[in-house]
């Protein structure tokens, strides 16, 4: 595994009208050389974005936001590879500090409630409950974060593909950092900014999705 190189695993359900601008900006870092695009199924109509950029691309076998992260990790070629959405809110500045930390960091997470950071994608509702998640997980499940729902992440390939995931949805963002903190690999996280997505319409369902994130929160801290 290349520890100079990072991968970018993007997880796609039909963004087609944004993941050319994802792809284009990713493509002029030099640190990047592997970039994989994990596709919800044959018929996404992102895949004409993806064979246009030339970026390798799989059609996940399993569906949900989660497995898509955990089918992309497992074939990803260099030591760390960075979770990255592919509605282009997240902002490709901050890998270059996140490539910096990971010599000391098996995880660099995200935060948009810490220091110079912020979000123009946040609604009041996903504001408040990140928030109230986020205080549970510090206190409750030594999660030491200020942002546990967002999942723009630099993580060690090895060290997250060592992880059983039991989750395939949105869940994976309690599940990834609860397994790091609980098998003490070392983490950090940094102050972002979040832009508005770029086109389409979100994938997370705030109230349903709400609810599976908190149930979750709970199997965890009965299984710490």
């Amino acid at each position: 595994m290349n520890k100079n190189k990072i991968s970018i695993i993007i997880p796609c359900k039909d963004e087609r009208l944004s993941l050319n601008k994802v792809l284009g900006e990713l493509k002029k870092i030099q640190f990047i050389d592997e970039i994989i695009v994990v596709l919800d199924s044959t018929k996404d109509r992102s895949l004409k974005i993806v064979k246009k950029n030339k970026c390798k691309y799989i059609i996940q076998k399993n569906k949900g936001y989660g497995s898509a992260i955990v089918e992309g990790f497992k074939k990803a070629k260099n030591s760390y590879g960075c979770i990255f959405n592919a509605d282009h809110s997240f902002i490709p500045k901050y890998l270059d500090e996140m490539h910096s930390l990971s010599k000391k960091n098996d995880f660099i997470f995200g935060t948009r409630y810490k220091g110079n950071s912020g979000s123009d994608d946040d609604s009041l509702l996903t504001f408040i409950g990140n928030k109230i998640f986020s205080f549970i997980c510090r206190n409750f499940l030594n999660i030491r974060l200020t942002d546990v729902l967002y999942t723009y992440v630099l993580c060690n390939t090895k060290k997250f593909n060592s992880i059983k995931f039991k989750s395939s949805d949105f869940r994976l963002c309690i599940e990834l950092p609860h397994n790091v903190s609980k098998k003490k690999f070392k983490y950090t996280e940094i102050p972002m900014f979040e832009r508005k997505r770029f086109a389409g319409t979100k994938k997370v369902n705030e109230f349903k999705d709400g609810f599976l994130i908190l149930i979750e929160i709970i199997r965890s801290f009965f299984n710490k």
